[in-house]
């Protein structure tokens, strides 16, 4: 019964797919900011109730830039449930620009792409980001620059908050957990090591119900900051949130 109904969903769930891009394609060119990151919010919201994924989010997401919002990363649901709940613009690994249909929506919607072995592609990455800021975006980075299992925090690399101390806009941190009904970590949504796309999204059809909580802490102030300090700030206030009992790596 649990197959059937992860089938009816995964059904439902591409053709959701095609209704955003269906509302893009029709409803964009119209609307302002504020009407197009509420078209995406409730999009959002759409899938992650067809994915079973319900969010609880503590503290004041910050509505308006400029401002640089990092969080932990760890799985692509990341991206639904900070987007549902705070009308951001993502930068993101360039693989995702390649993926089927999900590729073509971020790009809509404004996401910045990332060749992370690329030192020099980060460095246009930075200014591009910086210049969004300036512009008064809300800009979502994983400074982590890779997903975890969720239970700590990976070191923060400090490349991509150089945008937000060139812009002098202020950062603010954001701790994610995804939760059984029970309050323990779920490891259903992680998205790590061999996992494909497919096989995480049939994995989730399939897993109990599962809670996205979302901590919002009061932004940090960048101007003026060295970025390897103000990566290791955040990293410890994101750490504190999501398990306190361990402390923060540090990045080599």
């Amino acid at each position: 019964m649990r197959s059937l109904l992860a089938t009816v969903n995964l059904l439902r769930g591409i053709g959701h797919l095609f209704h955003g891009m269906w509302t893009i394609a029709t409803r964009f060119s119209d609307a302002n900011t504020a009407q197009r990151s509420e078209h995406i919010a409730k999009w959002s919201r759409g899938l992650l109730r067809l994915l079973n994924v319900t969010i609880a989010t503590q503290g004041q997401p910050v509505q308006h830039g400029p401002m640089m919002v990092v969080l932990n990363h760890i799985s692509w649901l990341d991206i639904l449930v900070l987007l549902a709940a705070q009308p951001v613009c993502f930068v993101s690994k360039a693989e995702i620009k390649h993926w089927p249909l999900i590729g073509w929506l971020a790009t809509q919607v404004g996401t910045l792409y990332i060749e992370r072995a690329s030192r020099r592609d980060a460095m246009r990455v930075v200014h591009q980001i910086a210049d969004g800021l300036r512009a008064g975006q809300l800009i979502a980075v994983f400074p982590e620059g890779t997903t975890s299992d969720g239970s700590r925090v990976l070191p923060f690399h400090a490349n991509l908050l150089q945008a937000a101390i060139s812009a002098g806009c202020p950062v603010q941190p954001v701790a994610l957990k995804f939760l059984e009904q029970n309050s323990q970590r779920s490891m259903s949504p992680v998205y790590i090591d061999d996992d494909t796309l497919l096989s995480s999204v049939w994995r989730m059809l399939k897993a109990n119900p599962v809670t996205a909580s979302l901590d919002f802490l009061p932004p940090v102030a960048s101007q003026g900051q060295d970025r390897r300090a103000l990566a290791a700030q955040l990293q410890t206030q994101i750490t504190a949130r999501i398990n306190p009992d361990i402390s923060p790596p540090q990045d080599s």
